[in-house]
């Protein structure tokens, strides 16, 4: 998720690690004519920063929508900057170009501000007190035990049957546009309401509805709520067909769960040990199996790899999306293995940036999880709110970095990152 509304400083990204080398050797130059793809950023938090795309080095960029102010900004760059052919090539002709995938989706951070009107028993019914009543029930602890101000200082809930509606109208006005960024997070607390001297303090040039600068309050979306929200995104996804892009901070394993549960009953056949095992003793094996199945079986710690039958294929829209990225992925190379089973149906790719990997002190079990993601589903990512120069550069550096923990000639590598971003993009 982009800075302005994380850490608790102003709004301001972070200075990259260096990556000087120690021999004060100059690094090999950067081949940006190979094509440098940005899988998950979100300029449009900060849009005086928009017109410096079309100067960028990147080729594309992958734009995030996290909230109500920001889905139809999204929505209008992208009919300006939008690319609109699946046929890109690596390199830019000119700088006007299109320049970005649009993406739509809720992000955790403000799930508090939907409700699932589509359930038996909704959490508001559109009064005052039962505002106050939709807070205490999906945020922890509850604001009324609290102070009730703080409840009544949030956003009417909006149904989130409407939101899903509108992004289905989005996702049908860019065909090439993706759901994002959605997910779950158990360490993020909502910031404190704004006063008035918030409001003379806000910095113009930033999309509202970021905290800027906000005090940090002790309430959290209950994990529950949040779930609701996921899966109603990610069937839409499935629905219409679109990649997802997925944030995930202290929740890997209930993530899992939550998306493997939306495929379950679509899961890709896999041979069972007792069947490879008769096949390695000469039996030539006839049986069918999908073109992109996996050739290696992954061994989970406390999850037995079993025959799976799903039965007959079956047709039509998922109710889970074709493609997931879990973006500045940040879990263990245990869970990088959980989404690798030959079983599951989606495809499922793995983004590294600077700012969240690096910047936050993980470099070192994000490079276990590098090494552990094969070669065609790594993606980077700058995971920043302004476009330009900085974005570059931090593109630069995750690229030579993933390059370097995979032992890529760094053209190779960046070749490489760019057919999988459009693997994802594009399936």
């Amino acid at each position: 998720m982009c800075q302005q509304h994380s850490g608790d400083s102003e709004p301001s990204a972070p200075e990259a690690p260096s990556l000087q080398n120690e021999s004060d050797i100059p690094l090999e130059p950067f081949p940006w004519d190979a094509g440098v793809f940005d899988a998950h950023c979100h300029p449009t938090d900060t849009m005086t920063s928009i017109a410096s795309i079309t100067h960028m080095r990147a080729r594309a960029l992958t734009v995030m929508s996290t909230r109500a102010q920001d889905q139809d900004l999204v929505s209008d760059v992208a009919v300006q900057h939008g690319i609109k052919s699946r046929e890109i090539p690596a390199s830019l002709n000119s700088p006007g170009e299109d320049r970005l995938i649009p993406c739509f989706g809720w992000h955790p951070w403000f799930s508090y501000q939907l409700y699932d009107d589509l359930s038996s028993n909704p959490t508001y019914d559109g009064t005052p007190s039962g505002k106050i009543s939709h807070y205490d029930k999906i945020l922890a602890p509850s604001p009324s035990s609290k102070d009730v101000s703080f409840s009544e200082g949030l956003p009417d809930p909006k149904p989130l049957s409407e939101f899903l509606r509108e992004t289905k109208s989005r996702l049908e006005k860019h065909p090439l546009a993706l759901i994002g960024e959605v997910g779950l997070d158990k360490a993020f607390r909502l910031p404190q309401s704004w006063t008035s001297a918030h409001e003379a303090q806000r910095d113009e040039g930033l999309t509202p509805g970021g905290r800027e600068g906000r005090t940090l309050s002790p309430h959290r979306v209950q994990m529950a709520h949040q779930a609701t929200i996921l899966r109603a995104q990610l069937r839409l996804a499935g629905e219409m067909g679109r990649a997802v892009s997925v944030h995930g901070v202290q929740a890997h394993g209930v993530l899992y769960d939550t998306i493997s549960k939306l495929w379950k009953g679509y899961e890709k056949p896999v041979q069972s040990r007792r069947d490879q095992k008769r096949v390695a003793e000469g039996a030539e094996d006839f049986s069918s199996s999908s073109e992109d199945e996996d050739d290696e079986i992954y061994d989970i710690p406390g999850r037995e790899v079993k025959k799976v039958n799903p039965g007959p294929a079956k047709q039509g829209p998922k109710p889970f999306p074709p493609r997931i990225c879990l973006h500045s992925f940040s879990g263990p190379v245990e869970v990088v293995k959980q989404y690798l089973h030959p079983s599951v149906p989606a495809k499922v790719f793995f983004s590294f940036s600077i700012v969240i990997n690096w910047g936050t002190g993980g470099g070192d079990k994000a490079e276990e999880a590098i090494r552990a993601v094969p070669n065609d589903r790594i993606l980077v990512e700058s995971d920043l709110h302004t476009a330009g120069e900085q974005m570059d550069q931090y593109l630069e550096d995750v690229c030579r970095k993933i390059c370097k923990v995979k032992g890529w000639e760094l053209r190779e590598g960046v070749d490489r990152l760019g057919r999988n971003w459009r693997d994802f993009v594009f399936g």
